[in-house]
């Protein structure tokens, strides 16, 4: 409580009254800390599954009230550092931030932005939720963290998303009325980060507090115009005060008179086990529409349109002889070069490659495969999109066996009696990466940049 800026603990006091003095001891706390496990992986698994059962009793788990895929972990047991997570069976994620895109409730086949979506929570919750089918656009403005978004996406086998990196305003001139739902969970103060980062209280005063109701006003601006008549805006925060919350949406709604506050919810860190979150729900009146059209992209040109054909064709020979299980999303395949991604799309939005032109784009959809000279090799999100039994031939391996530490070291490791060519390695069931087998050996394939150091 001491280490607490003055002004803040006056703004406490005046907003809880009595109650203030709870939320106040609460900082003498421990910390909570949460995992939602990945549907897109583990499937609508029972509650008396086995292996469900093995991960709850290996990282001490117990339900988040408010998320059907949320747990409270033992920090002790560390699950970031387990090879399931690299498998992408969990994401780490504080449980008050699980509650926004549980009230957004996307549906499959919807049509979802995520605004500011870095580092994914709630990209990978909504993609889950979306059930691979349909479109997700998750967008970060900063390009580092763009890239770990990207990263978390690819990680957590999201087979329908598009990962950009752009400014809201730049992102509202190409999709006009677009989104079914967006979740904008605001850049703010941060007041919910105290009990876990001491930086957020040295960077916390009114100043700052009044600088991002501002931005967040401003970035509400550009969701309104995304999205569609009747569509719905999470508005999230980890904030306390009402100049970030009731006051930025008292203006916002005031000055969009079609749309309308549905619902709000507070979780504080002193009532529930988390570090609290502020959450509102906003409908857009299907009378306000912007009626120009949505920047769908046209149809390439011919000799592109060639290229693109030639690449999938080989993209297709590789699919048939290492993933026949394999299905691809709604969508259709667009070129980069040498990369071959498949741009996902919803019941009623099929875009088109080139509706992202003059956007960063740094994940354009599924990335499939790397063309080169003639021949296709399968990209590294492909091998965490499928699953083993679609696949030819798998190497799957104990999540203590020291073959799978030595492939998570990007080391080759033996191969399977009699196997040869291109081979998912996973651990327990579930797919790490490729691997390509020739003579008894396993050539290595997972990526430089994931790999484990030491």
């Amino acid at each position: 409580m001491t280490t607490l800026p003055q002004p803040f603990i006056d703004q406490i006091r005046n907003q809880l009254g009595e109650e203030a003095e709870s939320y106040l001891q609460s900082h003498t706390e421990d910390r909570t800390y949460g995992l939602r496990l990945n549907p897109l992986k583990l499937g609508d698994r029972k509650a008396d599954d086995p292996f469900l059962l093995s991960i709850k009793e290996r990282f001490g788990l117990s339900p988040v009230p408010w998320c059907r895929d949320g747990y409270y972990y033992d920090d002790a047991t560390k699950p970031g550092k387990h090879p399931f997570h690299q498998a992408g069976l969990l994401y780490i994620q504080e449980p008050s931030a699980m509650s926004s895109a549980e009230m957004l409730n996307p549906q499959p086949g919807d049509t979802v932005l995520d605004l500011a979506a870095a580092p994914g929570g709630k990209t990978t919750q909504i993609a889950g939720l979306l059930d691979g089918e349909g479109l997700l656009i998750a967008n970060e403005i900063h390009p580092a963290r763009a890239k770990i978004l990207s990263e978390n996406v690819e990680r957590l086998g999201v087979p329908n998303a598009i990962v950009t990196s752009a400014a809201p305003d730049a992102l509202a001139r190409k999709f006009v009325g677009t989104f079914d739902k967006i979740m904008l969970d605001a850049p703010c103060s941060g007041e919910g980060m105290f009990r876990k980062d001491p930086d957020a209280i040295r960077e916390w005063s009114p100043d700052h507090v009044r600088m991002c109701a501002v931005r967040q006003l401003d970035i509400l601006d550009s969701a309104a115009i995304m999205l569609k008549p009747g569509g719905i805006i999470a508005y999230s925060t980890c904030t306390f005060n009402r100049s970030e919350n009731e006051d930025v949406l008292a203006a916002f709604t005031a000055k969009h008179p079609a749309f309308a506050l549905l619902q709000t919810e507070r979780l504080w860190p002193h009532r529930i086990r988390g570090e609290g979150h502020f959450v509102a729900l906003l409908r857009k009146g299907d009378a306000l529409s912007e009626r120009r059209e949505r920047d769908r992209g046209g149809k390439t040109p011919g000799q592109k349109d060639k290229t693109v054909r030639e690449a999938m064709r080989l993209a297709d020979e590789l699919l048939r002889d290492i993933a026949p299980g394999f299905p691809l999303p709604s969508g259709e395949p667009a070129l980069f070069g040498e990369q071959l991604y498949w741009l996902p799309a919803s019941r009623d939005y099929p875009i088109r490659a080139d509706a992202l032109n003059g956007i960063k784009t740094l994940r354009p959809g599924l990335h499939l495969a790397h063309i080169k000279k003639g021949r296709a090799e399968p990209a590294h999100s492909l091998a965490m999109a499928v699953t083993s039994d679609m696949c030819r031939s798998v190497l799957d391996l104990a999540a203590e066996a020291p073959e799978l530490e030595a492939y998570l070291k990007g080391e080759t490791i033996p191969a399977k009696d009699g196997t040869s060519g291109w081979t998912l390695v996973s651990v327990e069931g579930y797919p790490l990466g490729w691997g390509k087998a020739s003579e008894g050996r396993l050539k290595n394939h997972f990526p430089k940049g994931l790999r484990r150091m030491g």
